[in-house]
């Protein structure tokens, strides 16, 4: 397959530039942030209830979401990909317009924020979280499509008729990992979400949702990683695995715990 080489840059105004990947950001918190008051509203109108943010509450989702995602992607990559590399030019901590986010690291990064959110505003933390990871796939389908564009974090070698060969890379076909991804993590897990959201009553026991966004992710990055190129200043860090694969563990076992002990929804 030909690679389609879409300029990564969407428009330039003199020295003012917008990156897809800047626009892939934004676009998924917005429409994450349309898509929870959405489903707010469905479940207070299924129990004929007060929705569960108030209007206050609901002015600061976007900026916590913004602060979550963007200092902890960039704050995990620095820890769990490229450490050496940082401690030698401190200064590049800052350039994030080169690349360098960690979806792990924004997950934690929206876990502190959101619980800081829910001190806040005298919110169930875990159950802010059920909402979150409804609205996550979206985030992640852009952002995934977005590195395709920009020709980065691509797949291993392959002989297969999906093979591309990328700019900047060693001119081998190699699987489109990030399409895949966006696929797997991004539509499929949404489309699952969305059923179990709005066909079940998942949303009246607290930290469901958030376990089958945790363990329907973990399991998908698992897999796709056998078809993407590892960093290569890591490559595999135990045996055949990658780095990816190895914070996903943890997020599917969280994630089938979370399912397994969710207890009902304590409702005034």
């Amino acid at each position: 397959m030909q690679f389609p080489n879409i300029d990564p840059i969407a428009l330039q105004l003199g020295p003012v530039i917008i990156r897809w990947y800047a626009l892939a950001y934004v676009a998924g918190i917005v429409l994450g942030f349309y898509y929870v008051n959405w489903l707010d509203r469905l479940q207070a109108a299924r129990h004929n209830a007060a929705t569960y943010f108030s209007e206050k509450a609901r002015d600061d989702l976007i900026l916590y979401a913004v602060l979550g995602i963007v200092l902890g992607g960039r704050i995990g990559y620095i820890l769990f990909y490229n450490l050496p590399y940082y401690f030698d030019h401190p200064t590049d901590v800052l350039k994030v317009w080169q690349g360098g986010m960690s979806f792990h690291g924004g997950l934690l990064g929206i876990f502190v924020a959101y619980y800081l959110y829910a001190k806040r505003y005298g919110l169930q933390w875990l159950r802010l979280m059920d909402f979150f990871a409804c609205a996550a796939p979206m985030g992640l389908f852009l952002g995934r499509v977005a590195n395709f564009i920009n020709g980065e974090l691509y797949g291993r070698a392959t002989t297969s008729p999906l093979g591309m060969v990328f700019p900047n890379s060693d001119g081998l076909p190699r699987h489109p990992s990030q399409l895949y991804e966006a696929g797997l993590e991004g539509a499929v897990l949404f489309i699952v979400l969305w059923l179990v959201a709005t066909r079940t009553r998942a949303f009246d026991k607290v930290g469901v949702l958030g376990g089958v966004f945790m363990a329907g992710y973990g399991i998908s990055r698992f897999i796709i990683e056998f078809f993407r190129q590892p960093d290569a200043q890591l490559g595999f860090v135990l045996g055949p695995l990658s780095m990816g694969q190895l914070l996903c563990v943890p997020m599917v076992l969280i994630g089938i715990w979370l399912v397994l002990t969710a207890k009902p929804v304590a409702r005034a």
